[in-house]
């Protein structure tokens, strides 16, 4: 984990603690193995060269969520990239509409796509999540979960474990405004009853994730890697991390 703006370094400590969801707390599954999942649950048949060769295409659109970016935005879909975590409704537009610039047996299997990354199996949390989130709630520190997303991804971390770790949940879609615009800082700021001095923001994106510091938050990242090459990098929110008055258990 790095620091990168004059709030998140120094010996600051941090009663409150926000997290971003995708590439900081989870990863989503990779491409071939997401389009293999939806094959299976589908019945679809496809040929091995078929299905690799999809699997490319797929990653290189931009189509799974979380996942790679395009690697060349269509024109037509820029407004809805730049919007896309508003609303479920653009959400879900703009994915399919990337996956649909891939040839598939049926055409069905774009949205079959778009619903299985909505699943607790295709999410696996990095390592040190569980550890550290039952760390700071054990500290008495005061943890968030704010997203830029277009769906409820509290399914996710039920499933695997990490809701009873989280105080609260502040998604874009759920309050029309999207990371890095103030707005949604202060929803989630205001949930906490927190202090932006006083709150430490973990991402991966250092444009989304960074516009936390306009607030006066202190602002900390990670490299969005493969669980198995992350094993730890969540840990170093620890040494920052202390109790505010009251809250200690």
């Amino acid at each position: 984990m790095s620091a990168s703006t004059p709030a998140a370094s120094g010996a600051r400590r941090f009663e409150t603690v926000l997290f971003d969801f995708s590439g900081t707390l989870f990863r989503i599954e990779p491409v071939e193995t997401w389009l293999r999942a939806v094959l299976r649950a589908t019945g679809t048949a496809m040929t091995e060269e078929h299905t690799l060769r999809a699997a490319r295409e797929l990653e290189e659109a931009g189509a799974l969520p979380g996942g790679p970016v395009p690697r060349a935005l269509p024109g037509d879909l820029a407004d809805a990239w730049e919007n896309r975590d508003r609303t479920p409704e653009l959400h879900r537009g703009l994915y399919t509409g990337l996956s649909r610039r891939v040839e598939l047996p049926d055409p069905a299997l774009h949205d079959a796509l778009y619903d299985r990354h909505m699943t607790p199996e295709a999410w696996e949390p990095y390592p040190d999540a569980l550890e550290v989130l039952a760390a700071l709630r054990d500290r008495g520190v005061a943890v968030g979960v704010v997203s830029n997303i277009g769906w409820d991804l509290r399914p996710v971390f039920r499933a695997h474990g990490l809701d009873a770790y989280v105080d609260t949940y502040t998604l874009s879609f759920e309050h029309g405004a999207q990371k890095p615009e103030p707005d949604i800082f202060r929803v989630a700021l205001d949930a906490l009853g927190a202090e932006p001095s006083l709150t430490l923001m973990v991402g991966d994106d250092r444009r989304a994730d960074g516009g936390a510091a306009a607030l006066g938050c202190g602002v900390r990242f990670v490299d969005p890697l493969p669980p198995r090459l992350r094993p730890d990098a969540l840990r170093a929110v620890l040494p920052a991390a202390a109790p505010g008055p009251g809250r200690a258990r």
